[in-house]
């Protein structure tokens, strides 16, 4: 699902609030986790998973067209996890 369809899912299920409203607060949930992130701060979204981020060290890397050896620096990337629950109903049998 992309965020598009996602403003549209949730623009057809809450009546009354127009698309740009929706869309004003999805984005503004993202902003806000996005940015929590990047204090290294962590979103926990309980019932769906947790957004954080990992330290990755500098190290040498290969450029695979090449082979030319390459320095990649230290980095912090964002990941998620997803909680049980969402595990748990991903997993169940279709009925």
């Amino acid at each position: 699902m992309t965020r598009s369809e996602f403003v549209a899912l949730l623009t057809s299920r809450l009546e009354g609030i127009s698309r740009d409203k929706v869309d004003q607060a999805v984005d503004g949930i993202f902003s806000r986790i996005a940015s929590g992130l990047a204090a290294g701060n962590r979103a926990e979204l309980r019932g769906i998973g947790s957004f954080g981020t990992r330290q990755h060290t500098a190290h040498q890397g290969r450029n695979p067209r090449t082979g030319q050896s390459v320095a990649v620096r230290a980095k912090r990337v964002p990941f998620f996890r997803a909680g049980k629950d969402l595990r748990e109903r991903v997993n169940q049998p279709k009925k």
